[in-house]
């Protein structure tokens, strides 16, 4: 799984949200490192509502525009979940190896 698509999910995960909360959620969760462009975005929405990752949770209307609300279907929290134990565990694991590296930060010097 794509960074940008891991925290569309991981910011969809607190809340239901609309594009632009969904792009400045993932800027924050990303320390500004990732940032969505709306082309972007609404095709990985698209991706993922068709991979019933998403859904649409509820429309309001906003000064006459359509704003969309989308939430993480209970399929999309369960592969959330299997992609942070997985990055989770690769990262546990670099840093043993990097442990292992002489001179390393709290390594064997």
């Amino acid at each position: 799984m794509q960074e940008p698509t891991f925290l569309i999910l991981t910011a969809l995960a607190a809340q239901p949200l609309h594009g632009y909360g969904i792009v400045q959620s993932v800027a924050a969760l990303s320390d500004g490192e990732v940032k969505l462009r709306p082309g972007t975005l609404y095709g990985a929405l698209d991706r993922l509502d068709q991979q019933g990752l998403i859904a649409v949770d509820h429309e309001e209307q906003v000064d006459g525009r359509l704003r969309r609300y989308y939430r993480l279907s209970d399929h999309g929290a369960a592969v959330l979940a299997v992609q942070a134990e997985r990055l989770r565990s690769r990262a546990a694991l670099a840093e043993r190896q990097l442990g292992l590296r002489p001179g390393a930060a709290g390594g064997v010097a």
